[in-house]
Formats: C-alpha cells, structure tokens, sequence
C-alpha cells in the first residue's frame, strides 16, 4: 500500500479533518521533544478506533496510541506508522450511580477531579494532579500523595490489537506498581469504571488544591517533563540515590536533572531525545556505581532509538 492509499483509507475511516501528515510530537508530549508521526490520526468514536486497529493489522502496519502524552519520549527521528490519539475525543464521564462513575480514557484525570469534586465525590483527589490522561493513569497504575488506581477503579474495557472489545475486572486487570495486564498485553484502554465515596465538595476541594501546592513546591513544574523519570527501586527513592550520586542539576545538551528533584529530567528548552537518552543513561551507571541499584525508566520511549 502506497502513501496516498493509506491515506485514503484513515481519511475514510475517521474523516478528512481527523487525519494528518507529519505531525510534529514534540506540540503532543509534556516533555516538548520529539520528531514527526507519518500519520496522526484522532478518532471520534469507540467504531471509529475500531475500524481503525482493524485495518491497521489487516495492513500491517504500525500504529502506537498515545493520550496527553505526559510519559512519553518519542524520538528525534520521530514515529513510523500512525499515532492515534484519544485525549481530545474521548472526554465523556457518565453517572452510573451516587458512587460509580464511567470515564472515557482520554479525559484528563484534572478534568474528571474537578467533575467529581463538583458532585462532591471523594477519592480521586490523589490523581487530580497527574498530567495525563485515564487511559495511561490506568495502563501504568498511576499513582501520588498514597493513591493509586488501583484502589478505586472498578473494571475497564480494553480494546485488543484486533480491534476485539473486552471488559476486564479489577483483579483481571493485575495493576501493580506502574504496570498492569493492560500493558503486558499491549491492549488500549477505551473507558474505566470507578466507584468513589460520597463526601463534601469544599473538603474535597480543598485536598485537591492542597495537593497541587505541595506538588509545586516540590515538582520542577516550571521546565517541560514527563513526570517521574525513573520508577521507584524496591527499598529505596530514586531521587535520593540520584542526589547521593551528585548529579542534581547535571545536564546534557538541554537535558537536566532537576535541582528541585532529582528524580525529575526535565528540558530546559531545547533538549531533543539524544539528550535525555544520554542523560539518563549516566545517571542509571553513576547510581549504580555508587549503590548497586538498578534503575529503571518509568518514562516510555516511542519511535525509533537505534
């Protein structure tokens, strides 16, 4: 299949207006780094993402799907296939009950806190802050401040790389630290179930805003990120053993490591993809060096890194 073929067919099936040519990534990621997609493509419906992985594996041809883009790196290079991106399209949240709520994945966990908050649910305040979006809060389990998805979510359906719909349960979903069955089994996360508690609007209200002035003051909020660049070590705080290796504020290119938190790489303006990866390579041997612990990258790469 040629360029303009495929062209043809992602035209047909989500609309002239829902695809384009040689997106530049680095507009779709909190991190502002990143080459071009050939092809980024917004579906505005569950059939449409369907259709879409259907022909996709029957052409096979490559294709990542992305949210808000808030842990990702994506290459200098840029990405070969189509990213699909939900955050803009599938933005819904219905009210199953007094309790129970069923969110689409790519609403902003910043704008379903606030939803909540205004019904006076509690529970999700933990997540209201997080930069990203259902679909990857409950592919990697987000979590802060003591929560997790996990400790809220009810069950989620998931589309295989068939385009199959499958409902999965909270146990079936295995959430752990950062990492679930969603992820191992590469599947996209189309909506979430959560059941919250009833509680106070202005409690609840307060808490959110109590924790956005501790993530402020502790978070280099003022330089383009991904969040949390390394996963937490068993038994240890990545961003100590980052300090105690002396590399806080230590840069490559425009890659550094956060004098607000190590455990943050941030782009002081004009890092690209080499930079980090170098950066974080660094930090991963000197933290070895100086403690023996392995680190591991809880940012995820898209494109090419050859």
């Amino acid at each position: 299949m040629d360029n303009n073929e495929l062209l043809d067919n992602l035209k047909l099936i989500v609309g002239d207006t829902q695809v384009r040519t040689g997106e530049p990534m680095n507009i779709h990621t909190t991190f502002r780094i990143g080459g071009c997609a050939d092809y980024y493509v917004q579906p505005s419906s569950i059939e449409e993402l369907q259709s879409l992985i259907r022909f996709l594996n029957k052409s096979d041809i490559e294709c990542c799907v992305i949210g808000n883009g808030s842990n990702l790196l994506v290459s200098d290079k840029g990405i070969r296939g189509v990213v699909i991106q939900l955050s803009d399209t599938f933005d819904e949240v219905e009210y199953i009950d007094d309790v129970t709520v069923k969110v689409m994945s790519g609403m902003m966990l910043s704008r379903l806190g606030n939803k909540l908050a205004d019904k006076g649910l509690a529970g999700f305040e933990f997540a209201t802050g997080i930069p990203g979006s259902i679909g990857g809060a409950v592919r990697m389990n987000a979590g802060a401040y003591g929560g997790e998805i996990k400790d809220i979510i009810v069950s989620a359906d998931v589309l295989d790389r068939s385009g199959r719909l499958i409902s999965l349960s909270r146990d079936e979903l295995e959430l752990g630290y950062r990492t679930s069955y969603i992820a191992a089994m590469d599947y996209i996360v189309v909506s979430a179930v959560f059941r919250l508690q009833k509680g106070d609007t202005d409690t609840i209200k307060a808490l959110i805003k109590e924790l956005a002035v501790k993530r402020r003051a502790k978070q280099p909020l003022e330089y383009p990120s991904a969040g949390s660049t390394f996963k937490r070590p068993q038994g240890f705080f990545a961003a100590k053993l980052i300090e105690d290796a002396g590399l806080k504020g230590v840069s490559v290119g425009g890659a550094m490591v956060s004098e607000k938190h190590s455990g943050f790489v941030v782009n002081t303006g004009n890092a690209t993809a080499k930079d980090v990866c170098m950066l974080t390579d660094m930090v991963k041997d000197k933290v070895k060096q100086q403690s023996g612990v392995d680190l591991e990258l809880e940012v995820i790469k898209l494109g090419d890194f050859s």
